[in-house]
């Protein structure tokens, strides 16, 4: 456990400071919020049947109900209105939408994003949505998933779709959700859904969601008036554990990897394989073409702080020959996650996206951290939050000050959820959510943050 960074009282900022179209709000993600896993005929995705293996996630934890957003989103919505909170990212399910990912609409789940679109306007929140945040439909695994090159195919059909279907009233997009993770956790590592491992499966997942990163902004931009158009990142500051020549490239190599694999090949720079060897095996992938269609001119990029990592040589990691020094072993604060509270991280992380040339405009898409919240006579006073938060928002406002590209920051998240394969145990929310009764509680954070939004 950490301590608070400093006094609460120490934070003078407003929201004026950062000026009258800065953008404020939350960001969500569908598996982690919706539940309703079978409601209907939603068909069923990868995290759907990764959680069925119980060894896979938390305490045998899943997604089937989490907040049970699909029926209580109403209740959610006046709640952000309260708060304040005028600005809402939350995901579509690709299975609910289409239950085999392909061909035949669900109606049902149609309706439900109608009425979560309309609701949030009626309300007077900007709906901000993200195509694909990591459940991928299972039939399409079944077929390859990531690493079939026909998922270009169904992604471009669902890209479509989805503009055809909410475009009208959704003029705020995201194409995909940290690809870095979804490719290296779900299909080297095997930690996340669909739980592949390996080289053979990473190396063509990469490629193809790079590709689909692209070609959906080109479907959204062919179909929706007036759209913006963005895809989100995450990133972390890379330092190297010590100042030894290896140390320092074992940490560029990381940096290429985590940072950079996929925001270059967007701005047409191609993949960074000349810091990373191994990354010159995507050739392997590619056909005539595709580094032309591997550009696309988004209106904005999300970028997704929470840390920094510190990495050391290692002989025995391959590829990489590097490897993590943990938070806990290098006697940082840290949140429950393991992850080094370390502000500076974002204002490092705005800087280097600012230096690349070719992006339109940058919004920080998520920035939050889990700790141990507990509710005490009905309240939840969750004071390490509050000063990480204030904390970072002090570093975007330093980036904003000197002049760097900064047009929003959106707190993750709203309301505790299921966090993967951590299951429900770290909380990120604003909202406290007890999972066995779904009562919310707006945690000091939350109060926090409604009266920060208070217009001037």
């Amino acid at each position: 456990m950490t301590k608070p960074l400093a006094s609460l009282t120490d934070f003078d900022l407003h929201k004026r400071d950062f000026g009258p179209e800065f953008i404020w709000g939350v960001s969500t993600a569908a598996y982690q919020i919706e539940g309703a896993h079978d409601s209907n005929d939603k068909g069923e995705s990868i995290w759907d049947r990764f959680t069925l293996n119980t060894k896979n996630i938390h305490l045998g934890q899943n997604g089937q109900k989490a907040c049970d957003f699909y029926n209580r989103y109403k209740e959610d919505i006046l709640l952000m209105r309260s708060m304040n909170i005028r600005h809402f990212r939350f995901s579509l399910s690709w299975s609910r939408i289409m239950p085999d990912g392909q061909g035949t609409l669900s109606t049902a789940g149609i309706d439900f994003y109608n009425r979560v679109i309309d609701f949030c306007l009626a309300c007077g929140i900007t709906p901000w949505v993200t195509l694909y945040h990591w459940d991928l439909p299972q039939a399409l695994e079944e077929k390859g998933g990531w690493t079939n090159r026909d998922i270009l195919n169904w992604f471009e059909t669902y890209a479509i779709h989805c503009g055809q279907l909410f475009g009208d009233r959704v003029k705020h997009w995201m194409v995909l959700n940290e690809p870095m993770v979804f490719t290296g956790a779900g299909y080297f590592l095997g930690a996340h859904a669909p739980g592949k491992k390996g080289l053979s499966n990473f190396l063509p997942s990469v490629h193809h969601a790079t590709l689909c990163q692209a070609l959906g902004g080109r479907a959204l931009r062919k179909v929706v008036e007036n759209a913006c158009i963005g895809t989100t990142f995450s990133c972390s500051q890379i330092s190297p554990y010590s100042s030894r020549k290896r140390d320092i490239k074992a940490a560029k190599k990381a940096d290429a990897l985590l940072n950079r694999l996929f925001i270059e090949p967007s701005l047409g720079l191609g993949y960074p394989s000349k810091d990373l060897k191994v990354l010159k095996r995507l050739a392997k992938y590619q056909k005539p073409g595709d580094e032309k269609n591997m550009v696309f001119d988004f209106d904005f990029i999300g970028i997704q702080n929470y840390t920094r990592e510190v990495i050391k040589y290692s002989f025995t990691v391959p590829y990489l020959r590097s490897k993590l020094v943990h938070a806990t072993k290098r006697k940082v604060p840290t949140t429950l996650m393991d992850w080094e509270v370390y502000p500076k991280s974002i204002h490092t992380m705005i800087s280097k996206y600012n230096a690349y040339e070719g992006i339109n405009k940058l919004i920080i898409t998520e920035n939050g951290a889990a700790f141990e919240d507990k509710v005490v006579h009905g309240e939840v006073d969750d004071r390490l939050r509050l000063s990480y938060l204030q904390a970072y928002i002090k570093e975007v406002y330093r980036a904003k000050k000197e002049g760097l590209r900064l047009d929003g920051y959106f707190v993750w998240t709203f309301t505790d959820n299921f966090e993967w394969a951590e299951g429900y145990r770290p909380r990120f929310g604003l909202v406290y959510n007890d999972f066995d009764t779904q009562k919310r509680i707006v945690k000091s954070s939350g109060k926090w943050y409604k009266e920060f939004l208070v217009d001037p």
